[in-house]
């Protein structure tokens, strides 16, 4: 039986489609009947080759899927989808597994979960990453451009580019982009970015936000060294530079 949720918790969801993926029946039931409780419209697969149908056959806001899965598991999935594939997705681990959950990360996931888990933190990180996903209300930057050197991140097609070529990030990735760009110049704490980029507390050996640092310095080819850079200022946390000292 999982925990009931708190009065504070229970913030209404827009009844967002959501995908579950996993095989273990017994679970995606348990965890299906958990979500509707919360307004949440879950559809749920059990295998991978059938789940990847699905999700080119129908609009979803989010999906949460297995890494261990029949047919192709989710990394397999990941890889199929592509870099370019926009819908969010959460992951879920064997607890303790660090390799799955980086690997995971690299491959376009936006977040990830150890089983076993609570609950009520899936539906907290699903909140979290649908709430980053909409657009923005009451201001203007649906229409704003940022720039930072050779890099652009237009806020109105979420899409992000360097010296004129398009980028494909994550929703996660991107959110990070945002706020360092928002913050050029300035050391962001790990701590800071996790709550803000991922709408949660950083807790211990959670490497979620230097895994994304990692995809960006990469996908934007900001080598060390050159400007821009995206530093790691040791014991602070990360930089964008992107002008020349003096």
């Amino acid at each position: 039986m999982f925990p009931p949720m708190t009065f504070a918790d229970q913030i209404p969801s827009k009844d967002a489609r959501l995908l579950l993926v996993d095989d273990d029946r017994e679970l995606c039931q348990m965890l299906c009947e958990y979500l509707q409780a919360e307004r949440f419209e879950v559809h749920s697969v059990h295998d991978g080759l059938a789940a990847l149908e699905r999700i080119r056959a129908e609009p979803f806001d989010l999906i949460i899927l297995d890494v261990m899965l029949p047919g192709a598991s989710g990394f397999d999935m990941l890889r199929d989808l592509g870099a370019a594939f926009a819908t969010p997705i959460v992951m879920l681990t064997a607890h303790g597994d660090d390799i799955d959950r980086i690997v995971g990360l690299e491959l376009g996931a936006d977040d990830y979960l150890s089983k076993p888990f609570n609950p009520r933190e899936l539906v907290a990180r699903i909140r979290a990453i649908l709430r980053r996903a909409s657009p923005r209300s009451g201001r203007s930057a649906g229409s704003e451009t940022l720039e930072a050197g050779p890099i652009r991140v237009n806020m109105a097609t979420h899409q992000a580019s360097v010296d004129g070529r398009t980028v494909s990030l994550t929703g996660a990735e991107f959110r990070v982009l945002e706020i360092l760009m928002r913050s050029a110049g300035q050391v962001l704490s790990r701590e800071m970015l996790t709550e803000t980029a991922l709408g949660r507390k950083l807790v211990p050996y959670d490497r979620s936000i230097d895994t994304h640092i990692s995809n960006l310095r990469r996908k934007l080819n900001l080598e060390a060294g050159k400007i821009p850079e995206l530093k790691n200022v040791r014991g602070a946390g990360y930089m964008l530079a992107w002008a020349s000292p003096g």
